[in-house]
């Protein structure tokens, strides 16, 4: 398994090496200063800054700059944010990424492969109807709609009417958790010194169960998908014959025999953990990952987008790679050789 691992990531050094040359040969197709400062900027202005930036040295010299900075995970210093490197928006734009995504996935998953499930098993009748019609209401409303309404019902509505219950805050965020570290055998190793359970619900669980609300349309006709052509396979016909039970036969049978679509379907969306939902972290004022990166691209922060950019390709790269090792795992018939 360690060969194929290690197969795979030389075979993709091209390829990620390729996607950052296409990034930064875009980003220069005009002269990124100029959109960065103005088109009335003087050549004296742009000068400095092509100097300051290290603009100024031939194409393939900022190439091997940055892939040297970037494997250290220095991508350099923000035109926008002042005294403020692109590492540091990294890892301070991560955690209120996690903070959404992570509970969106989890509670998605499995409510939507349950839900596949018996939709699957009891096909036809009026509880899989049921379900087929909530699922494309899911999936038909656009998201946004699903913001605002969240935001008016979930935030605003009990604000105004000065309801006693007001779980929710319409937009921001305040860090749910306090870090400390420890020494271990010499290593200083981060952990949550305090956690707040009632900061994450006021400001995180009305954006989750927007995402997990919208989420479950898509994944709940994914799963019945994939558990219909399940339940026509040999080996449902013969533990029914034996007499296995319902809840044997779906929760056993079936489901361990789609865990590759069902795999496939969790790692295509890992990424995203780390990048985050972008129209609820804008709507929601949550200075997440993908916020961030839309704001980067808005203000034209060159050095904002490469890091950004870098970061996400290679969470691509090592989620695809991590799904074929997954495969080998779950299913005895997957050999990486």
């Amino acid at each position: 398994m360690w060969s194929f691992i290690l197969r795979r990531l030389l075979y993709n050094i091209p390829v990620y090496l390729g996607i950052i040359l296409l990034v930064m040969a875009l980003l220069r197709v005009r002269n990124p200063v100029y959109a960065y400062l103005g088109k009335n900027a003087d050549e004296k202005q742009v000068e400095q800054f092509e100097k300051s930036f290290g603009l100024q040295d031939p194409f393939i010299v900022q190439y091997g700059h940055f892939l040297w900075n970037g494997a250290r995970l220095d991508f350099g210093e923000s035109w926008k944010y002042k005294g403020t490197t692109v590492r540091e928006k990294l890892l301070t734009s991560i955690p209120p990424s996690l903070s959404i995504t992570v509970p969106a996935l989890i509670l998605t998953t499995m409510i939507s492969i349950t839900v596949g499930l018996i939709s699957a098993f009891y096909r036809g009748r009026w509880i899989d109807r049921l379900l087929v019609i909530a699922a494309v209401l899911g999936m038909s409303i656009s998201f946004l709609v699903y913001i605002i309404f969240g935001q008016f019902v979930g935030a605003f509505l009990p604000k105004q009417a000065g309801w006693a219950l007001q779980p929710f805050e319409i937009s921001g965020y305040k860090p749910w958790y306090t870090m400390a570290s420890t020494d271990i055998f010499g290593v200083t190793v981060p952990y949550p010194s305090h956690i707040s359970p009632g900061t994450w619900v006021a400001f995180c669980l009305l954006p989750v169960l927007i995402s997990v609300i919208v989420s479950m349309g898509y994944d709940t006709r994914f799963y019945r998908a994939v558990m219909v052509e399940e339940c026509n396979r040999d080996y449902i016909i013969t533990a029914k014959a034996k007499g296995a039970t319902k809840n044997k036969i779906m929760f056993v049978h079936m489901l361990k025999n789609a865990m590759i679509p069902i795999i496939t379907r969790i790692m295509t969306t890992l990424p995203f953990l780390i990048t985050g939902s972008i129209l609820l972290e804008i709507f929601f004022g949550i200075p997440g990952m993908g916020r961030t990166l839309i704001t980067a691209i808005t203000d034209m922060d060159y050095p904002m987008i490469q890091g950004f950019t870098a970061v996400i390709a290679l969470l691509y790269i090592l989620s695809i790679i991590l799904t074929d090792v997954l495969y080998a795992l779950v299913d005895p018939r997957v050999r990486l050789s």
